[in-house]
């Protein structure tokens, strides 16, 4: 894994093309919240093992994929790897019962979720005098907003949707990103002008022309060097799930 500073630029190395995290997607704290809410586990009772590996399991599968993360997410999973290991410590006899372990954790999400919750609030508030006085929208209005409503979706949500579409291909194929076929960057050209005809399309519907399992992974690198250019917004529809991209 190469944690060397980034430049702002995101060139291959050698043949093979990495696409780089930092300051861009989420960090270190919004993949632990993604895996407990994903393990519907109450935040003040982490089952730190179960968590842990898949926090690791995580960070493998984005070196496999190519991507590069900044050094916080390795410091995390240090963190993580250090209270599992003094969760597995037995407790003697006589001794004073220590602080569970998992608190080392626990604080700093739960300042991390108030602080995000609060930026999230102030993002959406109306402008000044705008919507002051308004009607309030009968049941029918009511209805149709939450069938359309969309919320803005995390890397680490597109990541799972980006797995599952992986786990349809042949497991034969290797990954092997040197011998692409197409390049990133010429995928990216490739969407640019699907997307410019059609304006949106579900994450599915780009991969439709991607057969073989490299090309899935350079349509997956292109759509993440997309979102971190702001060439295009991911949204997912809340009732049905479905993601979709826009080109903007």
């Amino acid at each position: 894994m190469d944690n060397s500073p980034d430049n702002g630029h995101d060139e291959p190395t050698g043949d093979r093309y990495r696409v780089r995290l930092q300051n861009v997607f989420e960090g270190p704290m919004d993949l632990l919240i993604h895996l407990i809410r994903k393990a519907e586990v109450d935040i003040y009772d982490i089952p730190i093992a179960q968590i842990t590996n898949q926090y690791l399991e995580y960070l493998e599968w984005m070196k496999q994929m190519n991507i590069d993360f900044a050094g916080d997410f390795v410091l995390m999973a240090s963190t993580l790897t250090h209270i599992k290991s003094r969760m597995l410590l037995p407790v003697q006899l006589g001794e004073e019962e220590e602080e569970d372990p998992r608190l080392e954790i626990t604080r700093p999400l739960l300042e991390y979720l108030r602080i995000k919750s609060a930026a999230e609030q102030l993002a959406e508030r109306d402008l000044l005098g705008d919507k002051t006085f308004t009607r309030k929208p009968d049941a029918d209005t009511l209805k149709s907003a939450q069938e359309d409503q969309v919320i803005r979706i995390g890397l680490f949500e597109l990541i799972d949707a980006f797995q599952n579409i992986l786990d349809k291909v042949s497991p034969e194929h290797r990954v092997d990103l040197s011998r692409d076929r197409v390049s990133v960057r010429e995928r990216i050209a490739q969407l640019t002008e699907l997307l410019e005809k059609q304006e949106s399309m579900t994450f599915d519907e780009l991969f439709v022309d991607s057969r073989e399992r490299s090309d899935i992974i350079v349509t997956f690198l292109a759509i993440l060097e997309m979102a971190k250019l702001s060439l295009i917004r991911i949204a997912q529809h809340v009732p049905t799930g479905i993601i979709r991209i826009f080109y903007q």
